[in-house]
């Protein structure tokens, strides 16, 4: 462990913290001046955005060789973004979920989940797997923006949520540069472009620092890997989501998730497939464990969202509780740990059972107030 690894480690979490407040500022900006929702922004700019470590991450095994790395990586930061990075925004304060998230964005990365573990059974994701995950990521974005500007033509949901970011700390001089809407489009595009760059470095200072002090201290390379690139590469996710549900945004915090592990898999994942000259490796460790975890991750979310339309602080702490136990045994099993065993057994016979119990009832307790709900104007 060095004074230079933890100066770069720092500086990580400060270019992270900057990088967020500059995406979000730029990115709910520029929606108000284009028309579209703060939800939508963090489903489709905010959400490309901070999936660029991620991207590069992939890009670059793939070019050295090493293409079965991009799975891991995306697999470990989609969990990661809903159990850890979720769990925590919405400690900050309840996370809001919109009705057009519920009934069709969550589906949707359900759907890209189920998608990638069925073409994963094969051994591996080849060019036109690849072509299939990316083409129905295009198909997604087309389709989102459409809903929205059929939105906003019809006068619906005109609520965009921006003005506390704006008017707040360097708003007075960022609204006299945003006299026109040519220079208001400029700046929110250098914000975002500034943005992009600090989450890109700051990450990448964050994942070499702490993987050079984990090897000081004498942790595996595997588990490295397994932890701290995937918590790495999802850090602009957390910095970008809770700077958003501190300043209101809290629509805008879960639709950057959401939309990020959809660009995780169809544009990380299928871009990867493509420019790996031999596509991507994947290991059954991982076909049989870690993409059913994502997809479980993914489901779990669903009747959450139900839950009156929010995520509270309470099913923040379940969500974080949920990624610890995933890491704690990642960890003793990459250590072959004696500790396996009953932790194992625990989470089989009673965390799993206790998980499927909460969300079952869940789901059947919001189903009964939707039903009741619907049927009361008819009486």
């Amino acid at each position: 462990m060095t004074f230079l690894s933890i100066i770069l480690l720092i500086s990580g979490f400060v270019l992270l913290v900057l990088g967020g407040e500059a995406l979000v500022r730029g990115a709910a900006s520029l929606g108000k001046t284009v028309g579209l929702s703060s939800l939508i922004i963090g489903l489709t700019v905010v959400a490309f955005a901070t999936s660029t470590p991620e991207l590069a991450v992939s890009m670059g095994a793939a070019f050295s060789g090493s293409p079965g790395l991009a799975v891991g990586n995306v697999v470990g930061s989609n969990i990661a973004n809903i159990l850890f990075v979720m769990g925590l925004t919405a400690i900050f304060g309840a996370l809001l979920v919109k009705v057009q998230l519920i009934k069709a964005d969550i589906p949707i990365m359900i759907g890209f989940s189920v998608l990638a573990l069925l073409l994963a059974l094969d051994g591996g994701f080849s060019l036109l797997d690849g072509v299939v995950m990316l083409s129905l990521l295009v198909v997604y974005l087309v389709g989102t923006i459409w809903y929205a500007r059929r939105r906003v033509a019809q006068g619906e949901d005109p609520q965009l949520g921006v003005e506390g970011i704006l008017d707040q700390g360097a708003g007075r001089l960022t609204s006299r540069l945003r006299s026109t809407t040519l220079r208001s489009t400029t700046v929110d595009t250098i914000l975002i472009a500034v943005g992009v760059v600090m989450l890109v470095i700051g990450a990448q200072f964050l994942v070499s620092s702490a993987t050079s002090i984990a090897a000081a201290l004498g942790v595996s390379d595997l588990i490295i890997g397994l932890t701290v690139v995937a918590i790495g590469t999802s850090l602009p996710e957390l910095a970008t989501s809770v700077i958003a549900a501190v300043r209101g945004e809290r629509d805008m915090a879960v639709g950057n998730l959401v939309g990020s592990n959809i660009f995780n898999i169809g544009a990380v994942l299928g871009l990867t497939s493509i420019v790996s000259p031999t596509g991507i490796d994947v290991d059954q460790a991982a076909v049989y464990f870690d993409l059913p975890v994502m997809l479980a991750v993914a489901l779990v979310l669903l009747p959450l969202a139900f839950t009156g339309q929010a995520i509270a602080r309470w099913e923040g702490f379940v969500l974080a509780g949920m990624y610890l136990a995933y890491v704690a045994y990642l960890v003793l099993a990459a250590a072959d740990h004696e500790a396996l065993g009953p932790f194992s057994a625990a989470m089989l016979w009673f965390v799993v059972p206790l998980t499927v119990l909460w969300v079952s009832t869940l789901a059947v307790y919001e189903l009964g107030i939707h039903l009741r709900r619907r049927a009361k104007p008819a009486a």
